[in-house]
Protein backbone atom coordinates (compact mmCIF):
# COMPACT_ATOMS: atom_id res chain seq x y z
CA UNK A 1 0.00 0.00 0.00
CA UNK A 2 2.52 2.16 0.58
CA UNK A 3 3.92 2.40 -3.10
CA UNK A 4 0.23 2.52 -3.74
CA UNK A 5 -0.16 5.85 -1.91
CA UNK A 6 3.52 7.20 -2.38
CA UNK A 7 3.48 6.70 -6.33
CA UNK A 8 3.69 9.24 -8.91
CA UNK A 9 0.66 10.59 -10.14
CA UNK A 10 1.81 9.54 -13.58
CA UNK A 11 2.78 6.10 -12.81
CA UNK A 12 -0.48 5.61 -10.71
CA UNK A 13 -2.42 6.56 -13.71
CA UNK A 14 -0.66 4.16 -15.80
CA UNK A 15 -1.55 0.89 -13.63
CA UNK A 16 -4.84 1.87 -12.56
CA UNK A 17 -5.70 2.26 -16.92
CA UNK A 18 -3.89 -1.28 -17.01
CA UNK A 19 -6.43 -2.80 -14.78
CA UNK A 20 -9.06 -1.76 -16.25
CA UNK A 21 -9.22 1.14 -19.39
CA UNK A 22 -11.54 4.04 -17.85
CA UNK A 23 -9.84 7.25 -17.07
CA UNK A 24 -13.07 8.07 -14.93
CA UNK A 25 -12.67 4.95 -12.85
CA UNK A 26 -8.93 5.35 -12.43
CA UNK A 27 -8.96 8.77 -11.64
CA UNK A 28 -12.05 7.81 -8.86
CA UNK A 29 -9.50 5.39 -7.57
CA UNK A 30 -6.80 7.78 -7.33
CA UNK A 31 -8.49 11.04 -5.93
CA UNK A 32 -9.24 8.81 -2.64
CA UNK A 33 -5.55 7.92 -1.76
CA UNK A 34 -4.10 7.30 0.29
CA UNK A 35 -5.44 4.50 1.43
CA UNK A 36 -5.18 3.21 5.19
CA UNK A 37 -5.01 -0.62 3.84
CA UNK A 38 -5.95 -2.96 0.94
CA UNK A 39 -9.42 -3.59 1.74
CA UNK A 40 -10.53 0.27 1.43
CA UNK A 41 -8.13 0.35 -1.52
CA UNK A 42 -10.42 -2.47 -3.19
CA UNK A 43 -14.14 -1.10 -1.36
CA UNK A 44 -13.09 1.97 -3.26
CA UNK A 45 -11.82 0.51 -6.37
CA UNK A 46 -15.27 -1.62 -6.49
CA UNK A 47 -17.56 1.48 -5.52
CA UNK A 48 -16.04 3.39 -8.57
CA UNK A 49 -16.70 0.12 -11.11
CA UNK A 50 -20.32 0.08 -10.05
CA UNK A 51 -20.25 3.69 -10.55
CA UNK A 52 -19.38 4.17 -14.01
CA UNK A 53 -21.70 4.60 -17.05
CA UNK A 54 -22.68 2.35 -19.72
CA UNK A 55 -20.34 4.95 -21.51
CA UNK A 56 -17.32 4.41 -19.62
CA UNK A 57 -18.10 0.55 -19.29
CA UNK A 58 -18.00 0.71 -23.94
CA UNK A 59 -15.15 2.59 -23.38
CA UNK A 60 -13.21 -0.16 -21.41
CA UNK A 61 -14.53 -3.16 -23.06
CA UNK A 62 -13.42 -1.76 -26.01
CA UNK A 63 -9.51 -1.81 -24.82
CA UNK A 64 -10.36 -5.63 -23.36
CA UNK A 65 -8.62 -8.79 -25.11
CA UNK A 66 -9.84 -11.95 -25.82
CA UNK A 67 -9.71 -14.29 -23.13
CA UNK A 68 -6.66 -16.69 -24.53
CA UNK A 69 -6.34 -20.53 -24.51
CA UNK A 70 -3.71 -22.62 -22.86
CA UNK A 71 -1.02 -22.53 -25.52
CA UNK A 72 -1.49 -26.25 -25.64
CA UNK A 73 -5.37 -25.94 -26.81
CA UNK A 74 -6.01 -28.01 -30.25
CA UNK A 75 -6.81 -25.82 -33.38
CA UNK A 76 -10.49 -27.18 -33.54
CA UNK A 77 -10.86 -25.08 -30.04
CA UNK A 78 -10.01 -22.20 -30.94
CA UNK A 79 -12.18 -22.34 -34.15
CA UNK A 80 -15.35 -23.27 -31.76
CA UNK A 81 -13.94 -20.07 -29.48
CA UNK A 82 -13.65 -17.33 -32.69
CA UNK A 83 -17.29 -18.37 -33.65
CA UNK A 84 -18.33 -18.04 -30.23
CA UNK A 85 -16.54 -14.55 -30.24
CA UNK A 86 -18.34 -13.49 -33.20
CA UNK A 87 -21.57 -14.41 -32.70
CA UNK A 88 -21.08 -12.75 -29.49
CA UNK A 89 -19.95 -9.63 -30.55
CA UNK A 90 -22.61 -9.39 -33.07
CA UNK A 91 -25.44 -9.75 -30.65
CA UNK A 92 -24.06 -7.30 -27.88
CA UNK A 93 -21.55 -5.26 -29.81
CA UNK A 94 -18.76 -5.40 -27.68
CA UNK A 95 -15.89 -7.83 -27.09
CA UNK A 96 -16.53 -10.93 -24.52
CA UNK A 97 -15.24 -10.41 -20.96
CA UNK A 98 -15.02 -13.19 -18.26
CA UNK A 99 -12.86 -13.18 -15.34
CA UNK A 100 -10.83 -16.66 -15.26
CA UNK A 101 -9.29 -15.98 -11.69
CA UNK A 102 -8.76 -19.22 -10.12
CA UNK A 103 -9.29 -21.79 -12.84
CA UNK A 104 -6.39 -23.79 -14.04
CA UNK A 105 -5.22 -24.14 -17.53
CA UNK A 106 -7.30 -27.14 -18.09
CA UNK A 107 -10.69 -25.43 -17.52
CA UNK A 108 -10.22 -22.09 -19.32
CA UNK A 109 -11.96 -23.52 -22.41
CA UNK A 110 -14.58 -25.30 -21.21
CA UNK A 111 -15.57 -22.10 -18.84
CA UNK A 112 -15.07 -19.34 -21.68
CA UNK A 113 -17.42 -21.72 -23.79
CA UNK A 114 -19.69 -22.57 -21.43
CA UNK A 115 -19.97 -18.70 -19.97
CA UNK A 116 -20.33 -17.11 -24.07
CA UNK A 117 -22.95 -19.84 -24.86
CA UNK A 118 -25.19 -19.43 -21.52
CA UNK A 119 -24.73 -15.27 -22.03
CA UNK A 120 -25.83 -15.27 -25.53
CA UNK A 121 -29.23 -16.13 -23.98
CA UNK A 122 -29.38 -12.55 -21.98
CA UNK A 123 -31.03 -9.89 -23.35
CA UNK A 124 -28.35 -6.42 -23.80
CA UNK A 125 -30.10 -4.86 -20.72
CA UNK A 126 -28.90 -8.03 -19.16
CA UNK A 127 -25.73 -8.46 -20.71
CA UNK A 128 -24.80 -5.04 -19.75
CA UNK A 129 -24.54 -5.94 -16.17
CA UNK A 130 -22.63 -9.08 -16.46
CA UNK A 131 -20.34 -7.45 -18.42
CA UNK A 132 -20.35 -5.03 -16.10
CA UNK A 133 -19.57 -7.23 -13.07
CA UNK A 134 -16.81 -9.31 -15.02
CA UNK A 135 -14.66 -6.04 -16.13
CA UNK A 136 -14.95 -4.88 -12.00
CA UNK A 137 -13.39 -8.61 -11.40
CA UNK A 138 -10.97 -8.04 -13.70
CA UNK A 139 -10.01 -4.52 -12.35
CA UNK A 140 -10.18 -6.12 -8.97
CA UNK A 141 -7.44 -9.07 -10.03
CA UNK A 142 -5.84 -6.53 -11.60
CA UNK A 143 -5.00 -4.35 -9.23
CA UNK A 144 -4.25 -7.03 -6.70
CA UNK A 145 -1.45 -7.98 -9.43
CA UNK A 146 -0.27 -4.48 -9.60
CA UNK A 147 0.33 -4.48 -5.52
CA UNK A 148 2.11 -7.49 -5.76
CA UNK A 149 4.40 -6.34 -8.52
CA UNK A 150 3.64 -8.95 -10.85
CA UNK A 151 1.82 -8.69 -14.55
CA UNK A 152 1.30 -5.82 -16.98
CA UNK A 153 0.04 -3.82 -14.56
CA UNK A 154 3.45 -3.11 -11.90
CA UNK A 155 3.95 0.00 -10.10
CA UNK A 156 6.64 1.72 -10.75
CA UNK A 157 9.59 1.99 -7.41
Amino acid sequence: MEHFNAASAEDLERTLLACLRSPRWARRVAEHRPYPDLDSLLAAADEAAYDLTWSDLTEALAAEPLPTLPPDTYSAAHTALDAAHAAYEARFGHVFVICLDGLSPSQVLDRILEAIRSRLTNDPEEERVVAAEELRRLARGRLLEALRGAGNCALSR
